[in-house]
């Protein structure tokens, strides 16, 4: 690469990372072409971008964002994950990927400037989606409502029974 073409690709990467809610950092040696294909694929249906990335480059790109944390981390093989929505899809992806796969391993990820390690990553991998987390509020919220339309109903449902007891009472 010449250094017009390094300087575009930072300044590429840098735009991405302060969009970005999340990034991890992942250690690809060992992969087949198959198998990053694969994993490229399960996280393009997620709406994230991955990419093997110099560290030289993302070094000089994550400077004066919230992945700025990450540089310690810049070592050997790296591939980088960029999430600019919900951060859980990717992350049980990655986890995931990772049980099935020897050869690939989590080194450590940034949530909201918030540095992960790989427990803290496998734990975010293991919450619910934000659709679920959204639709169990929703119920929770509707629960009262609901039973208050419940109890509502019962007071008719009761009279009508009670007169269709003092009915057969008096017909005995």
């Amino acid at each position: 690469m010449n250094k017009t073409t390094k300087e575009q690709v930072v300044a590429e990467f840098s735009e991405k990372l302060k969009k970005a809610q999340a990034a991890f950092l992942t250690n690809y040696r060992g992969l087949t072409v198959e198998q990053a294909d694969d994993l490229r694929g399960k996280l393009r249906a997620t709406g994230v971008e991955y990419s093997v990335v110099k560290n030289t480059l993302l070094r000089l790109a994550s400077r004066g964002t919230d992945m700025e944390c990450l540089d310690e981390y810049l070592a050997g093989p790296t591939s980088l994950t960029i999430v600019l929505d919900d951060p859980v899809a990717p992350a049980r992806v990655l986890s995931d990927f990772a049980k099935a796969n020897t050869a690939f391993e989590l080194k450590v990820g940034v949530l909201n400037g918030t540095l992960l390690s790989v427990d803290d990553i496998k734990a975010l991998a293991d919450l619910p989606s934000r659709d679920q987390l959204l639709a169990n509020m929703l119920g929770s919220l509707n629960a009262p409502v609901s039973n208050f339309v419940g109890v509502l109903a019962a007071i008719p449902r009761s009279l009508v029974q009670v007169l269709g007891a003092i009915q057969e009472q008096k017909a005995a």
